[in-house]
């Protein structure tokens, strides 16, 4: 489904990601692991559009993306939950869910946002509330119903983990389990290398934007440089 074959993106003079090529086949989870830094948000911007790489190509079920707006991207079936959530703290939870189905007829719109709000029982029950007083996990299970909202193919998930409680944290994983599980292929970047290598049937790993290891989630969790720089 995506493939990113010898890619790097430069922030000015500074290579931020360094000859990267990944491989994400239809319903797969993938997710790629790094410290701070590593070049994960990097690779994802790279992926959807809001960074033009310096060299190599993407390729989105065999057609090569790296000319196309994100918005055309959004919708070719590609959607990512970025990095913070990013929820309109002064509109409503429904608002939110509907602002993110922009691309829909105004009744579609409202019927998706009820099919995407049945995996978050909690959106539903504060469907009213303004999104800025949801908690922090409430917030990113809203950023992922939004992005659910064009019926995307492929999910693209930045750091869903950030500034979560350990509880919370589960709970997002959960979530973003059973999306995968009714069909949404997923590729996920976190710094949370425990949950997101448990999550995955395969992974990367990525280290001052370049990839030094890969494999199946029995491979990352054998590796030495997974356990000594991630895993303790």
């Amino acid at each position: 489904m995506l493939n990113v074959e010898n890619v790097s993106t430069y922030y000015g003079q500074i290579c931020a990601l360094d000859n990267v090529s990944l491989i994400v086949e239809e319903k797969e989870a993938v997710s790629v692991i790094g410290a701070n830094g590593a070049g994960k948000s990097t690779l994802l911007k790279t992926i959807i559009g809001e960074l033009r790489p310096k060299s190599g190509n993407i390729k989105l079920s065999g057609k090569s993306i790296i000319k196309e707006k994100t918005f055309k991207l959004v919708n070719r079936g590609m959607t990512l939950v970025p990095e913070g959530r990013h929820v309109f703290p002064l509109l409503s939870v429904w608002d939110n869910l509907l602002l993110g189905g922009y691309t829909l007829p105004a009744k579609e719109r409202q019927q998706r946002a009820e099919e995407v709000t049945e995996p978050f029982p909690i959106l539903r029950d504060r469907r009213d509330q303004l999104a800025g007083l949801l908690s922090g996990g409430e917030q990113q299970m809203l950023a992922i119903a939004r992005a659910m909202m064009t019926k995307p193919k492929l999910l693209l998930l930045d750091e869903p983990s950030m500034g979560l409680s350990p509880k919370l944290v589960i709970e997002v994983y959960d979530k973003i389990t059973e999306l995968h599980r009714q069909g949404t292929t997923i590729l996920l970047v976190d710094q949370n290398a425990e949950m997101a290598i448990d999550f995955c049937s395969r992974g990367y790993v990525l280290m001052a934007g370049r990839l030094v290891g890969q494999g199946t989630k029995k491979d990352l969790k054998e590796s030495e440089i997974v356990q000594r720089s991630y895993l303790g």
